[in-house]
């Protein structure tokens, strides 16, 4: 898993629409960034950093006889599950403060959703919530919207090993993270199991689009990873 992934530019997630992709038995659809975005961004080079490391939090911990296996197949975490998720997002780096909302899968596309405000993000409240100890939180959000210009993980692809990422609950705990990893993909090419896993270590997965922008297609041509853990 090192340097730019192949360039077969079809499907995954971002903006357009493709071959879907299914993971937890949901196909998680193709949309990250509204079918309406334009080449605003148009692509900020990203290379990736840490791609070691962010491979060694997917090994499963040990579990005990009778666990029930992650991730959950059908997307729900389960009748007993307390979750708390984030409300907010703020990236002291970037100068990032955004409101988080609970997003699961369009029934209409089976597509992952996103909020249509580009200033706030989406956290795939079937995934694991703050409370979790193991898994990877995901959170989405747009790169930018022909309407509504720069999105709030416009510069995501700037964040570095070492800066940190603060998700506050809705009592208002802040739990803090450390960027570790910088990964970029060909949309098709995307792990989707491994970014949506409820297994491995606690880690806080950060996605939105990257690459070049392609008119004809009406989206961009990668996406952008960013991983975190929990900070020391």
């Amino acid at each position: 898993m090192r340097g730019h992934r192949g360039r077969r530019r079809s499907g995954g997630i971002g903006a357009g629409r493709g071959r879907p992709l299914v993971v937890a038995a949901l196909v998680l659809g193709v949309t990250l960034v509204a079918a309406s975005s334009v080449a605003v961004w148009r692509g900020q080079g990203v290379s990736e950093v840490g791609t070691d490391a962010a491979a060694e939090l997917t090994a499963p911990p040990p579990t005990e006889a009778g666990d029930p296996p992650v991730p959950i197949t059908d997307g729900r975490g389960g009748s007993e599950r307390t979750v708390r998720p984030p409300v907010t997002l703020s990236i002291p780096a970037l100068g990032l403060a955004a409101q988080v909302n609970q997003v699961g899968i369009t029934p209409e596309t089976g597509e992952f959703d996103v909020p249509p405000s580009v200033d706030q993000v989406g956290w795939y409240e079937y995934g694991p919530g703050l409370e979790a100890e193991a898994g990877s939180i995901v959170v989405a959000g747009h790169v930018d919207s022909a309407d509504q210009g720069h999105g709030a993980f416009y510069a995501l692809g700037e964040l570095a090993p070492g800066d940190l990422v603060e998700a506050a609950d809705e009592a208002g705990e802040v739990h803090q993270f450390e960027v570790v990893a910088r990964e970029v993909y060909d949309k098709e090419e995307i792990p989707l199991a491994r970014y949506f896993a409820r297994d491995g270590e606690l880690r806080l997965t950060l996605i939105t689009c990257g690459g070049e922008f392609d008119p004809a297609a009406g989206r961009y041509q990668d996406n952008v990873v960013v991983t975190a853990v929990p900070a020391p």
